[in-house]
Order: structure tokens, then C-alpha cells, then sequence
């Protein structure tokens, strides 16, 4: 703006009219040196004014505005940007960040990241501490309030209480084991999950395994006791180590040898009228394991209540067996010059599965009992399952024939759960593959087993995968894997 134009604008804004006749001294008016001069400075005092308003509303709405930076984990490596570009700070010279100091982190003034490991926890103010382009270099700097929330790291919550030694069904919290067995390798791990660890309670799985070299079968078995229920850690015990009784009585009987005979039948002629035979020899000889099984954990149950009748205080329960209530699943399976026969049984809701040598199908030996909250679930304390119409007792056997196999998988639904998430996927070959490369180290904490014969630390590093972290999944976890 014009010295001339502006006076024309005061003198106008004030009700001033120049008379045609003094216009050449209007003109002498405009062009002195101290008018000019006058009108200059007002013309920089309003710029200044405009300036300092805008700058002013820049930081008010800077103040105001909503800028989230991700959440930090105690322990763990944090790296934030301060995207000025995102954030619309374009105009900001931004010259550091309070609020840091004993946290783990710093700013990067550089890059603009806030970066480190936080070794505190809480809900922090950090002052980020800048001026607008438009400010002097030596003017005060402004503050900016952005929240940084470091949160405790949910694993360090647990504690791991030792479960009390007097007790008198003590069993050991943790237990991994490797050994041959036949003509394969087996590792089993079972561990007391973080739910129990946190309150010193007892690990409830249990697990049992077999070679009988007088007939070449091999046996496997896992069960879960149900956490509801007091004594149901003795009853996954009783359950797993019957099985292997009951066996060790009955593997060379002369019923046995029957059997074994139609199977070598079997692979030659491939029978199915013969096939069908031998899935009812199969029913017949696991059924009476079962029953076995059962009744093993009754003749306790009952032997109990009677010596400790204090233990049975749940005025739900009726029998003292319920006290007891376990899932039990197992598997035999024995090497034949044509291939390997794979005999199975499974109440409740521990899968059993197959991979096949070429790692391209894996089949399910079993169906689960599953259901909303548990209500699916089934347990051999039950002597309803002995006579269910719902899910008769013959549908919970079965025989199947392989050439050869990579890996037999029994588990708890400690490790179901967390892995496969829903029933559905344990049909799917591409999820056991991916749980395949999960336990060789696929996986966040790099965790990796060695599935080879030789390795002597196998054991320890199954041990070691089994302590993943899955939100929400902290119960008992037991794997044994079949090589």
C-alpha cells in the first residue's frame, strides 16, 4: 500500500474530504519526507500486529490439537516418529522433547524419533518444545503436551508360586522327557500353565509313553484334568499310567495275536469286509483299556473319600470319580514290512493327528468333544460315556493304515487353543504346516526345536517353545511329538 492510498483511507475512515481546491497541497502533504516515514511504521506496526495475532492462533491451535504417538512396552525396543508432515507441524521448528529424562528413551532431534527401550511404566506428559518459522530465534520457546503411554509388559504380571510339595497328589510342575521308542523318536513336554503358576495350583496334565519290545507296538497317551475340578491332577495321572498297565497285561494275549494276524492279512488283500473285522477288534481291545482306566480312577476316588472325606466338599458332585474328571487320549501304533497301523482313542478335547512323510496331508485321528464354555467336553471319569447314544463309545476308536509318517501330534488344549484357534483349522494340512514351523522356530521368541534323533537337547528346547505367550491362553500345555 501506498503512502497516498493510505492516508486517502485514514482521512476517509474519519469523515476527511480534500477540496478540489487544496489538492496540490494533499499531494505536498503525502510526499513529506515525515509523513511518509509515519505512515511506513504504521504499516509495519500492522504487519506486526497481523504476525503476532497469526502466530499467536497457530499455537492455540497447536495447543489444541490431537497428536498420538504409538504405545510403548516396558522392555521392549520403541521407536516414534514425530511426522510434522502427518501431523500438518510443517511450520514447526521443533527443538526438543521433555519429559524423557530416567525413562529408557530419548529424542532423536535429527530424525525427530523418540527411540530406546522404556524401563518405566506409566502414563507420561512429554512436552515437545518448538517455535513457529515466523518467530524470532531468540524468542521464547512454546510447549506442546503429547501423551506417551508405556505399558508393563503383561508377562512380568505373572508370578510363577510353587505348588506345594505336602500336598497328596503332588506331581511335578513341569516335565519334559525324549527317548526312543521303537522305530521312531518321542519328545513330550508337559507344563503347569501361567493361570496356576500365578496362584501355586498344580499342573493338571499328565502324559505317559511305551515301547514293548516283546511285540513292537508303541503307545502314547495325554490327558487333561479339568481345572474345576480339586482332584482331577490325580485322575489325568491315574488315567495315562492305567493305560500303560493295561497294555503291559494284555499286548500278548492270544486275542492279541488274533489280531495282528488280520491286520498282516489285511495289507495284503485290503480286504474291506476284512477291514471292517479288525475296526471291531480295535473297538473291543481299547474299549476294555478305557474301562480300565475308569475303573482305576474310581477304585482311588472311592478309596479317598473314604480316608480323606474332607478332600470331597462340593456339594455339586455327586460321586467322588467326579473330583477326578480328565480327558484321556492315546494312541498304539507298531511298524508292519507294508506300513504303520495307528490305533486310537479320545474322549474330550485333545487332538491326535497324523502328518504323512511328504508333509502334504495330516489327518486327524480323532473328533474333539468341544463346545460353548466347555460344555462339550467330555471325561473318562464319566461312566455316561460308556453308553452314550449322542456320541456312541465306538465312534471315539479308530484304526488307520499309513505307509510311513513324519510326525504324530498328541495334544492338550493348552496348546490346541492357542495354535488352531477353532476346531475347524484342525482339518486343514496348511495350518499344521504352519505349526510345524512354529516349533521350529517360526515364532516370535525364536524358539526352535531340532526334530533329529540325535539331539540331546530336544527336551529342553520343546520345554523352552511351550512357554509362548498367547493372550488369554494360559492353561496347562502338553505336546508330544512322534518322529
Amino acid at each position: 500500500m501506498t503512502t497516498k492510498e493510505y492516508i486517502e483511507l485514514l482521512f476517509k475512515s474519519k469523515g476527511i474530504t480534500v477540496p478540489m481546491n487544496l489538492v496540490t497541497k494533499f499531494q505536498e502533504f503525502v510526499d513529506d519526507t515525515s509523513n511518509i516515514e509515519s505512515v511506513k511504521i504504521i504499516l509495519e506496526n500492522q504487519m506486526g500486529l497481523l504476525k503476532n495475532w497469526k502466530i499467536k492462533n497457530r499455537i492455540v491451535d497447536i495447543t489444541n490439537q490431537q497428536i498420538i504417538i504409538p504405545n510403548a512396552l516396558m522392555g521392549d525396543s520403541y521407536n516414534a516418529k514425530i511426522d510434522t508432515e502427518k501431523f500438518n507441524l510443517k511450520d514447526l521448528i521443533i527443538s526438543d522433547i521433555e519429559g524423557l529424562t530416567d525413562t529408557g528413551l530419548k529424542f532423536n532431534t535429527a530424525s525427530l524419533v523418540i527411540e530406546g527401550i522404556p524401563i518405566l511404566s506409566g502414563d507420561f506428559k512429554l512436552k515437545l518444545l518448538y517455535r513457529l518459522q515466523d518467530e524470532a530465534e531468540d524468542s521464547v520457546l512454546n510447549e506442546k503436551i503429547i501423551p506417551l503411554l508405556v505399558m508393563v509388559d503383561p508377562k512380568t504380571l505373572w508370578k510363577n508360586l510353587p505348588s506345594n510339595k505336602d500336598d497328596i497328589y503332588w506331581k511335578e510342575d513341569n516335565v519334559s522327557v525324549s527317548d526312543k521308542l521303537g522305530t521312531k523318536t518321542i519328545v513330550v513336554s508337559s507344563k503347569r500353565g501361567r493361570s496356576h503358576q500365578n496362584v501355586g495350583s498344580f499342573r493338571d496334565d499328565d502324559f505317559s509313553f511305551k515301547h514293548f519290545d516283546s511285540n513292537g507296538w508303541s503307545i502314547v497317551c495325554v490327558s487333561d484334568g479339568a481345572g474345576s475340578y480339586s482332584l482331577s491332577r490325580k485322575g489325568s495321572q491315574i488315567a495315562c499310567n492305567a493305560v500303560i498297565e493295561y497294555f503291559e497285561a494284555n499286548l500278548n494275549t492270544e486275542n492279541q495275536t488274533n489280531f495282528e494276524l488280520k491286520i498282516s492279512e489285511y495289507f495284503k488283500s485290503k480286504d474291506e469286509v476284512l477291514k471292517k473285522e479288525i475296526d471291531g477288534l480295535t473297538a473291543q481291545n481299547l474299549y476294555k483299556a478305557v474301562l480300565y482306566a475308569h475303573n482305576k480312577i474310581k477304585e482311588n476316588a472311592d478309596a479317598m473319600f473314604k480316608s480323606n472325606p474332607v478332600l470331597f466338599n462340593n456339594t455339586k458332585l455327586k460321586d467322588p470319580i467326579d473330583y477326578y474328571h480328565s480327558t484321556l487320549v492315546f494312541t498304539l501304533y507298531k511298524k508292519y514290512d507294508l506300513g504303520y497301523v495307528l490305533l486310537t482313542f479320545s474322549v474330550g478335547d485333545c487332538p491326535v493327528a497324523v502328518m504323512n512323510k511328504e508333509k502334504t496331508e495330516t489327518k486327524m485321528l480323532n473328533w474333539i468333544d468341544v463346545g460353548e464354555f466347555g460344555g462339550g467336553t467330555r471325561f473318562v471319569t464319566q461312566p455316561e460315556i460308556f453308553h452314550s447314544t449322542q456320541n456312541p463309545m465306538v465312534s471315539r476308536f479308530s484304526l488307520n493304515i499309513v505307509d510311513d509318517f513324519s510326525y504324530l501330534f498328541l495334544m492338550s488344549d493348552g496348546i490346541y487353543d492357542p495354535k488352531f484357534e477353532v476346531e475347524a483349522n484342525l482339518e486343514k494340512n496348511e495350518k499344521w504346516i504352519e505349526f510345524l514351523a512354529d516349533l521350529e522356530g517360526k515364532n516370535e521368541d525364536n524358539s526352535k526345536i531340532d526334530f533329529n534323533s540325535e539331539n540331546k537337547e530336544i527336551a529342553n528346547q520343546l520345554s523352552t517353545w511351550m512357554d509362548f505367550w498367547s493372550k488369554g491362553n494360559h492353561d496347562d500345555r502338553t505336546l508330544a511329538v512322534i518322529f
